[in-house]
């Protein structure tokens, strides 16, 4: 089995372990900070998927760097998860609860590109009509990229909308050479 459905079914059971425990805010809060952690240190990543280490070794680590830190039902799920030799895993699964955590909430995460930062004011509208047209709650996050020229790229899931001046011109570009082909 993948590596990515493995990761799948653990952080479901963990979400329904929340669920029932009442308690899956604190969870989510916790595994975003377990992802942070790992994402920035790729040393923690490796000493977790390395077999040569022993599961008592890598659990100690575990306990030390977030036993006072999470929740206690995410320690003991951790320490299921190191027990079956599941730990090279770990990472996979915590950004997987995330991503099923926001499916359940029905949280969908955007992007828009721009040629200069948007204005909260303008974010804010983009927002709205965002969530409006997929009817789910938008989390949007701007970046820039002065070589858009003008305008704005939105990139919602696996959709994307160039109403930038730099796709335009591309476009006008593609339009000219097929025409002077033809």
């Amino acid at each position: 089995m993948s590596e990515f459905k493995v990761a799948s079914r653990y952080a479901k059971s963990l979400i329904d372990l929340a669920q029932e425990q009442g308690n899956l805010e604190a969870v989510k809060r916790d595994m975003e900070q377990f992802v942070a952690t790992l994402r920035a240190n790729s040393e923690l990543q490796a000493v977790l998927k390395n077999p040569i280490i022993k599961q008592d070794k890598k659990q100690n680590i575990l306990d030390a760097l977030f036993g006072s830190k999470i929740h206690q039902s995410i320690v003991a799920f951790f320490h299921i998860m190191v027990r079956k030799g599941r730990s090279g895993i770990l990472y996979a699964t915590a950004r997987e609860f995330i991503r099923e955590y926001n499916e359940v909430k029905g949280i969908v995460h955007a992007t828009v590109v721009s040629a200069s930062k948007l204005s909260s004011i303008n974010l804010d509208a983009l927002q709205k009509t965002i969530a409006s047209e997929i009817n789910a709650d938008v989390v949007l996050q701007n970046t820039v990229d002065p070589s858009l020229i003008g305008g704005f790229v939105v990139k919602v899931g696996d959709k994307q909308i160039d109403a930038s001046i730099n796709g335009k011109l591309n476009k006008l570009k593609r339009y000219f050479e097929t025409q002077a082909v033809g």
